[in-house]
């Protein structure tokens, strides 16, 4: 391996922070995509004294990785259920544990020391829109005694007395997760690569690839680079030259707006200040700013302005919360990431020192931090368990069939949701009136008085009749017509 570069910014060593790359360059490794994975492999290899560079059609974090929540939390889009039937308890187990480390990772990195305004804060509650008690109690019980993770129960009350809406019942809260400002956390990440060591091409699409041979080479519009290994982190614009490898994705949109200032009310409404998100991955929210709100639409496959989203986030927010009335959006952002059809993450080597680190969409930060520290870790140590990600192979999505699909059942989950909340609603009212008929049955009751009525003064209780004589014993009619064998 190369020696690592010295602590300096690219600033100080002549190269500007959107440099393109316009001379021949040789690397221990090249990242392709300056997106959350691109950037952590690229910080966790400088960092283990790996020499890197990065290319980045584009600029740093242009697509979902800049324009996100900042949700951290363990886990992956694929039930820990399905997970444990798809691949045994074991080998789930370890993954999970990877994607703990994942979320270690950022909250390391995304320090205030780091990244100025970072704004890192704790708790992340998942929110049920059914009633599923049963269910929440066996989760509860295998992500804390099979998984150790820190979780609580939370019952419809309590969820209720922190989200002032009836749309939510049961809960699962998450305390050592936490969410941090996204758009700074990508921008910080390339600031400790670069500190690290590694460099950074901004405007510099990858035009071909050889992956041959010992040392690999990368074409672009103004400059070739060589290396001994390189890293597909382009998620689904990744281009013409791995065409294939984008197309085991299905891209996915998903748009957010953050309101104008709401004042007071909107911590009479939300006094939970964590991200909020439903288990059916319709709504995900928090407070930002003091008394904004940020609030993520429902996923489309196709591509719009994030601007056409505006009225939808706010019907949304009317919905959930009609108190707020008719709130304003002043701002909407978004971008596309990639799924995967078995729901899990892409990571792992495709051919000798050509890797793949895409898949994250539906995943969360804490899988693109543990992608990074996966494959940096293989090239330069030895660590063998990206293994693990081996019985989730690449799957064609099914191109624009795919898209269409994938619409058909964003809808179709969204309605059923509906549906399932009505309801859920529905019966949660008739158990409350009966509950209330039968307190007034029973308060009705004490009124009038339970016991025996007293007779008027001066009347004499009527006696009690005398018992009846028992009757005589009758013999039952079948004897005299039973047939001796």
């Amino acid at each position: 391996m190369s020696e690592t570069f010295t602590s300096v910014s690219q600033e100080e060593a002549g190269f500007p922070e959107r440099a393109r790359l316009s001379f021949d360059l040789d690397a221990d490794i090249c990242v392709i995509g300056a997106g959350l994975a691109g950037l952590s492999i690229a910080l966790e290899a400088a960092r283990l004294g790996a020499s890197v560079a990065v290319l980045e059609g584009r600029h740093i974090g242009w697509n979902a990785s800049g324009n996100q929540l900042g949700t951290v939390m363990p886990g992956f889009a694929l039930p820990l259920t399905e997970l444990i039937e798809r691949i045994g308890f074991e080998d789930a187990r370890e993954l999970w544990t990877l994607s703990k480390e994942g979320a270690g990772f950022v909250r390391a990195n995304a320090t205030e020391e780091n990244m100025p305004g970072i704004a890192q804060s704790n708790g992340v509650l998942v929110v049920s829109n059914v009633d599923a008690g049963d269910r929440l109690i066996s989760r509860l019980q295998m992500l804390n005694e099979d998984f150790d993770t820190e979780v609580e129960g939370w019952q419809a009350d309590r969820i209720r007395g922190v989200l002032n809406t009836d749309r939510y019942f049961h809960g699962v809260y998450y305390p050592r997760a936490f969410q941090v400002d996204g758009r700074k956390y990508v921008h910080g990440l390339a600031a400790l690569a670069r500190r690290a060591g590694a460099r950074i091409f901004e405007d510099t699409p990858v035009v071909s690839i050889d992956h041959s041979g010992i040392r690999k080479r990368i074409v672009t519009p103004s400059a070739r680079l060589r290396a001994t290994h390189i890293v597909l982190a382009g998620n689904i614009h990744l281009g013409a030259p791995l065409k294939r490898l984008s197309e085991t994705l299905l891209p996915v949109w998903r748009y957010a707006g953050i309101t104008a200032p709401l004042g007071e009310r909107v911590h009479d409404i939300m006094v939970f200040k964590g991200s909020v998100m439903d288990s059916d991955g319709v709504d995900h929210f928090r407070v930002v700013d003091g008394d904004r709100l940020m609030w993520e639409s429902a996923e489309t496959t196709w591509a719009a302005r994030p601007q056409r989203f505006a009225g939808t986030i706010r019907r949304r927010i009317r919905t959930i919360f009609p108190q707020l009335g008719d709130v304003e959006i002043t701002d909407t952002f978004g971008g596309a990431t990639g799924q995967t059809v078995h729901g899990m993450p892409q990571i792992g080597q495709l051919r000798k020192g050509l890797w793949v680190a895409s898949g994250f969409g539906r995943q969360g930060m804490n899988t693109s931090a543990m992608a990074g520290q996966l494959i940096a870790r293989s090239i330069l140590r030895g660590d063998e368990r990206w293994r693990l990600f081996s019985p989730f192979e690449l799957v064609w999505a099914g191109g624009a069939t795919g898209r269409v699909a994938g619409q058909l059942v964003g809808i179709w989950t969204r309605t059923s949701s509906a549906a399932a909340g009505s309801l859920a609603r529905y019966r949660e009212r008739a158990r409350i009136k009966d509950r209330e008929r039968e307190a007034r049955l029973a308060e009705a009751n004490r009124a009038a008085g339970t016991g025996p009525r007293r007779p008027p003064p001066g009347v004499r209780p009527r006696p009690a009749p005398p018992p009846k004589p028992a009757a005589e014993a009758v013999e039952p009619a079948s004897r005299d017509n039973s047939v001796s064998q």
